[in-house]
């Protein structure tokens, strides 16, 4: 075979009169009928042209040069020259071509049933490229994207490494520990009638990592959750995972500042500058969610006590409402003119938007030259100058209520916002909005369960000052959690954890669990907190949604090599599939689940 010397990419100017070899797959091929032909020639670092002169050539080469087609495996040997009919400026390699010297076909291929053609990629079904994923991964963006992941995971291990962080591994085949999502399990051959579960993270063994004194832990490591795909998640994906001991929040928060900062310096040579840290209440009251893009403004205003005031129903019956001990609330976003794409019919369409978070509708109205008109104008009027004074209204603004319950209308105005910024074209491209969120609750209320549930996990800590009303107060209580936000995606979530056993068994009582079912399920890490922890906290980086930004996607199975379905299948592999019964009888299951047709 020829021994590859240059990428197909890399090939310059500067590389002219030197005789090399390039590996790769024919990306197109053209027979000039001059005694030219042309062949791009592509590897995972771009596209090279070479030229075969049949005049100059000897007839070996000639010959086999005409039976080449796309996506052939060849190697071509041949001396660089600047490219005779003008350089291509839409190549990086376009000042010069490859005059083919000795020519190698390393394998033919069948005409293939999708091309790994950028602009012929929005075309062609994803159940098509996800079938074909080997060839669709050949495409120049893909290649892009898998280069980019891996410089990511890089400079993730350099930078920690520098920072005296260990990666270690943790094991994959666990107990079961169902607080959350849904497990994937394994049975156990060997235990009869038992199981193992697939890791939704590595949290408990990174901590009992740092009762063992390893101090401070990385790992990059797969996490499955058997929960239903979306756009932004799969069943199956990829943390950088981070755990320090004595610590304190501020140490963490820090470190993955230094992380951020240096790794968009590295990318994109950005200085992400200081990242500002806003209370998680602070952005549910402005932005109605907990991970606000603050690239644009659109912030929530509570307006009950001017609503108090009106006549409008809706209101009264809103205020009058009760969850939870917080009372019911009136809020709005001030849109501010011009709105032209705001039309009747939209804003309509808005209020259906609404009803999906259990809202009523959106009440609106706007602000003409001689007061409001359109929509609830009526009730408002009365209180236009409150309403134009708390929210800075202009002529030609609009503004759009919601009124419920706090957590009702708080989401569906949150939701609504960031709809509104995409459909106005307000949402700035090229720019990088980080946010640390900070003093999140511990505990919310399950309604259903009626119980408290733990906001991020149950071994997160109460701030340093919350301990005290951790029992009396629970749902007062805050706690030593972190969230690092950018452009409205949560990108790592954290938090100082407990290391008092006490306080964590406090924890486990508080959201339900007995004595007997927290020392089934978690006795292993109750009793290492006995043997001496130290004060230790930590946080994991989601690298498939950090990858997505990086690249401009907002589709996670873009970023991922061989990703699942909506519905958790792979098409290429063409599972999950049956096992062999005797499988079953070796592992002591029995599926009760009806036969299935067997696929075409």
């Amino acid at each position: 075979m020829l021994k590859r010397s240059h990428m197909c990419g890399s090939l310059r100017a500067n590389h002219v009169g030197q005789t090399i070899t390039v590996c790769g797959w024919v990306n197109t091929y053209r027979d000039q009928g001059r005694g030219l032909i042309f062949a791009d020639i592509r590897d995972r670092e771009g596209l090279c042209q070479v030229v075969f002169d049949l005049e100059q050539s000897p007839a070996d080469l000639v010959t086999l040069s005409r039976t080449l087609r796309r996506e052939y495996v060849i190697g071509v040997t041949g001396k660089v020259r600047i490219r005779a009919g003008g350089a291509n400026p839409n190549l990086e390699t376009g000042e010069v071509e490859i005059v083919a010297e000795k020519l190698e076909l390393l394998n033919a291929a069948e005409p293939p049933p999708i091309l790994p053609d950028d602009r012929d990629a929005d075309k062609i079904g994803e159940e098509t490229r996800l079938k074909y994923r080997y060839i669709d991964l050949r495409r120049p963006r893909m290649q892009h994207i898998l280069r980019t992941r891996s410089r990511i995971t890089k400079f993730a291990r350099d930078y920690f490494s520098q920072n005296g962080f260990l990666e270690i591994e943790t094991p994959l085949l666990i107990k079961t520990t169902p607080e959350g999502a849904r497990d994937f399990i394994v049975p156990a051959r060997l235990h009869p009638g038992k199981w193992y579960a697939l890791p939704q993270s590595p949290q408990l063994f990174k901590q009992i990592l740092m009762v063992a004194g390893c101090d401070r832990y990385l790992q990059i490591c797969k996490c499955m959750r058997d929960e239903d795909p979306r756009a932004d998640r799969q069943a199956e994906f990829t943390q950088i995972d981070l755990e320090m001991s004595f610590v304190e929040r501020e140490d963490v928060m820090d470190m993955m500042t230094g992380f951020a900062r240096g790794l968009w310096a590295e990318l994109f040579n950005y200085d992400i500058g200081t990242v500002p840290r806003m209370t998680y209440w602070d952005a549910m009251e402005r932005y109605g969610i907990d991970r606000p893009d603050t690239r644009y403004g659109l912030e929530i205003a509570d307006v009950s006590d001017i609503a108090a005031r009106t006549e409008f129903g809706v209101f009264k019956e809103a205020l009058e409402k009760s969850k939870n001990g917080r009372k019911g609330v009136v809020k709005a976003i001030r849109v501010p003119t011009p709105n032209e794409k705001l039309t009747r019919k939209v804003l309509d369409g808005y209020s259906e938007f609404a009803k999906t978070f259990k809202a009523g509708g959106i009440p609106y109205t706007k602000l003409g030259a001689n007061g409001f008109e359109t929509g609830v104008a009526k009730f408002c009027e009365p209180v236009r100058a409150e309403l134009v004074a708390k929210l800075g209204l202009q002529q030609g603004d609009i503004v759009i209520f919601a009124a419920d319950h706090y957590d009702i209308a708080t989401k569906t105005l949150g939701e609504l916002r960031q709809k509104m910024a995409r459909d106005l074209g307000i949402v700035p491209e090229g720019k990088w909005n980080f946010l640390w969120v900070v003093d999140f609750p511990m505990f919310e209320w399950d309604d259903d369960g009626k119980r408290w549930v733990a906001l991020h996990h149950p071994f997160t800590s109460p701030n340093p000052d919350q301990f005290g009303i951790l029992g009396t107060d629970p749902g007062g209580c805050l706690s030593a959690g972190y969230d690092l936000v950018l452009n409205g995606s949560e990108i790592a979530g954290g938090s100082i954890r407990i290391h008092d056993q006490k306080v964590q068994a406090k924890v486990f009582e508080l959201i339900g669990l007995t004595q007997e079912d927290a020392k089934v399920k978690f006795g292993f890490l109750l009793d290492a907190l006995k043997h001496g922890a130290p004060p230790h906290g930590g946080i994991a980086f989601g690298l498939d949604r950090l990858v997505m930004h990086i690249v401009g996607t907002d589709n996670i199975r873009d970023v991922i090599a061989f990703p699942k379905t909506q519905s958790g299948a792979d098409l290429m592999t063409d599972a999950p599939g049956p096992v062999d019964p005797a499988q079953l009888v070796e592992t002591h299951v029995r599926s009760t689940a009806p036969e299935q047709p067997a696929r075409s």
